[in-house]
């Protein structure tokens, strides 16, 4: 049975048996009577038996199989009073008390149950949180640009890949590379592309996957990252975002200033745990590298360094040249007009662009794309303001 049909199935059999209880046992009402009427009867030998409860007395008179009720006096010599005069004493529960037993008994039931499926559900999500990327097929193909950044990369995967070969020339393997830029110039695919052309595993993560409203989940998720991380060798672990989790420590006694620090502690801890022959190379993202902690970005942690750039005029050509690979342009216009219309602009913002623009052709029954079409792109996409600042940028 599927696993998410298990829940609803248990939580609907538990509410019809709460139901059934409350409808049967809420239907069984004795016939009331007043205690002076009750106290004659007693006097009189007409009750056979009685069952005392908490707040009622429930008896029966002879010759009469009607169940009746009354108010339990709660006196000391309430039960001496009845075993004096012939009647059958019983103190067990009530209908009443015992629909409030089996009331609490569901609820401890629920609620444990609702604890332990908590824990479950957390024990998964930890387990399938971090993927592994094993058959990658982006490569630096899929990358405009940044060559230099290419060409210093490979190595650092050939040294990941074969690090006894370097440990005979004395070179330790890279521990972190840190890349930081402006959201959306590529820096998720870059990393993704590095572990496609270098044929090793992938382990894409955010600074959100290690955010939880519970204490001490963030520090755990590092530590779990990290061992199937370690199971997985060669393995690049890619994390975006770095600055969500890797901010200045600050010590102000807030519980997030308290988690933020406990999972600076635990990325440390195991990024100081490589060893030589570990195999795991951490590649972090950044919008804003002077947040970060330094103690974490310090050499030996993370090693390098690199800025990605917005891309310039000859990268432009080249992302307009992926981009379109699989769209018509007219022939009034060339890539390299395109590539001048983009400057300043961010990688997704070009690709978002000319994504709009080919929308643009199409709602009106033409193949090609035209210069109009990709200035109702930018209009949509990013004001004109948007595209000035980033030219005097």
């Amino acid at each position: 049975m599927n696993k998410r049909k298990v829940l609803p199935i248990v939580a609907l059999v538990i509410l019809l048996i709460f139901t059934g209880i409350t409808l049967y046992f809420g239907n069984d009402k004795a016939q009331h009577i007043s205690y002076a009427d009750f106290y004659s009867y007693v006097e009189s030998g007409a009750v056979i038996s009685a069952n005392i409860g908490k707040d009622e007395v429930r008896f029966y008179l002879k010759g009469d199989s009607i169940e009746y009720s009354t108010d339990n006096p709660e006196l000391d010599s309430f039960k001496e009073f009845l075993l004096l005069n012939g009647v059958n004493v019983s103190s067990e529960e009530g209908m009443d008390e015992i629909l409030v037993t089996v009331t609490d008994m569901l609820f401890n039931v629920i609620f444990f149950g609702l604890i332990i499926f908590g824990v479950y559900k957390f024990m998964g999500y930890r387990k399938n949180t971090f993927k592994v990327i094993r058959h990658n097929n982006t490569k630096f193909s899929d990358v405009a640009g940044l060559e230099e950044l290419k060409r210093d990369m490979l190595q650092a995967v050939d040294i990941l890949k074969h690090p006894q070969e370097y440990l005979a020339k004395g070179i330790r393997p890279i521990n972190g590379i840190m890349l930081e830029g402006n959201p959306g110039n590529g820096k998720t695919l870059f990393a993704r592309a590095l572990a496609g052309e270098a044929n090793v595993n992938f382990i894409a993560t955010k600074a959100t996957d290690f955010q939880s409203a519970i204490m001490s989940i963030g520090p755990a998720k590092i530590k779990s990252l990290f061992r199937k991380a370690r199971a997985n060798k060669p393995c690049i672990v890619f994390i975006d975002e770095f600055d969500g989790i890797g901010e200045k420590r600050n010590y102000s006694g807030t519980g997030i200033d308290k988690e933020n620090n406990r999972i600076i502690t635990a990325m440390l801890n195991e990024m100081d745990g490589f060893t030589r022959e570990e195999g795991v190379m951490v590649i972090a993202a950044t919008n804003n590298y002077k947040a970060l902690d330094e103690a974490l970005v310090r050499a030996g942690r993370f090693d390098k360094k690199y800025t990605v750039p917005y891309p310039d005029h000859k990268t432009r050509i080249e992302l307009i040249k992926i981009y379109t690979k699989n769209k018509k342009l007219s022939q009034s216009i060339t890539i390299d007009h395109i590539a001048d219309k983009f400057e300043g602009l961010s990688c997704s913002e070009i690709e978002t662009i000319l994504n709009e623009a080919a929308m643009v052709a199409t709602s009106e029954e033409r193949e090609d794309m035209t210069e109009n079409d990709l200035y109702e792109g930018i209009k949509r996409i990013c004001n004109v303001a948007t595209v000035r600042r980033n030219k005097k940028a």
